[in-house]
């Protein structure tokens, strides 16, 4: 699995705070949030929110990837 891109600090601040919340949900409410500002119109959060889906997934696995020191 190829890591996501990460646009900045706010990105992982929003995972952070629906893990901490959410805990084994996080994915969902993330889901959740984009299908919303999907149904709104609003393409930049929803494209936000998939982000953040994508990154609740990379945190949350226990698989390493990348190179290993």
């Amino acid at each position: 699995m190829d890591p996501p891109f990460i646009s900045g600090r706010a990105a992982l601040a929003d995972a952070a705070e629906l893990l901490e919340r959410f805990g084994d949900q996080a994915g969902l409410a993330a889901a959740a949030r984009a299908e919303t500002s999907r149904d709104a119109g609003n393409v930049t959060r929803f494209c936000h929110w998939r982000q953040i889906e994508r990154v609740i997934a990379t945190l949350s696995s226990d698989e390493v990837g990348g190179t290993v020191h």
